[in-house]
C-alpha cells in the first residue's frame, strides 16, 4: 500500500543514502527526496534511482531554480519537491516530465501553484498554518488535489492533520537527522508509518 508521505532526508550523504534507502522502502515509504542544500545531492538522487527507482519515487527538495530542475532529472529523479511557489520551477519540472510539489502557504499560492501545473501542494510550514489554516483552505480547494502537510507533522497529531484534510505528511527530522543509522532509520520509519496507518484508519470511520 503506498502511502503519501516524503521522507525527507536533509543533510544525507552518498555514501549512505542507499541503505537508507533500502529501509524506508521496507518500511512502507516509497517516496524519498534530498533535499539540494545536502552534501552532493545530485549524487544521492542517482545512487537512489539506480537502487530504488523502480520501486520508489526518488527525487529532490529545497528546488529553488529551474537550472536545478534539469540536474534533477539528469540523475534520475521524477519528484521536485520547492519549499515556494515558483512558476518557472513547476513549468521546468512538467516539461521534464516529473512531479511538482511546491510549498504553499496561502490560497493565491495555491490556485496560482495549480494554474502552473503542480500535481499538489506542500503545505509549508505547516507549523505556522496548523490544521485550522487547512481546513480553511480545504473550503475552496477542488477535493481532487491533494495536500501535504509539512514542517510540524507528526505522529503525535497526524490525526488532527487528517481531520483537517491532508493527504499525507512530508517528514524530515523526525525521520531522519544527520548522522542517524539506517537501523535507526528504519525504527523511527516503523514507528511513523503505524502511526499514519492508524490515524488514517481512524479518520476514514468518522461519520
Amino acid at each position: 500500500m503506498s502511502r503519501p508521505i516524503i521522507a525527507i532526508l536533509r543533510g544525507v550523504r552518498p555514501d549512505e543514502v542507499e541503505d537508507i534507502g533500502d529501509v524506508l522502502l521496507a518500511s512502507g515509504i516509497d517516496r524519498i527526496e534530498v533535499p539540494l542544500n545536502s552534501p552532493d545531492p545530485y549524487d544521492s538522487i542517482a545512487r537512489l534511482a539506480r537502487r530504488l527507482g523502480d520501486a520508489a519515487m526518488i527525487g529532490a527538495g529545497t528546488v529553488l531554480e529551474p537550472e536545478q530542475v534539469a540536474q534533477v532529472a539528469a540523475a534520475g529523479g521524477r519528484l521536485v519537491v520547492s519549499p515556494d511557489m515558483n512558476p518557472a520551477v513547476i513549468r521546468a519540472t512538467k516539461a521534464a516530465g516529473m512531479a511538482s510539489w511546491p510549498g504553499v502557504m496561502t490560497p493565491s499560492e495555491c490556485f496560482a501553484a495549480l494554474r502552473t501545473g503542480a500535481d499538489g501542494l506542500k503545505l509549508f510550514p505547516g507549523s505556522l498554518i496548523g490544521p485550522a489554516g487547512l481546513s480553511a483552505l480545504r473550503a475552496v480547494l477542488p477535493k481532487s488535489v491533494a495536500v501535504l502537510a509539512v514542517g510540524g507533522a507528526a505522529p503525535v497529531n497526524f490525526a488532527e492533520w487528517f481531520a483537517a484534510g491532508a493527504d499525507g505528511f512530508g517528514i524530515g527530522t523526525a525521520l531522519y537527522r544527520p548522522g542517524d543509522s539506517a537501523s535507526e532509520v528504519g525504527r523511527k520509519a516503523n514507528a511513523i508509518v503505524a502511526a499514519f496507518d492508524s490515524a488514517r484508519g481512524a479518520d476514514r470511520q468518522r461519520p
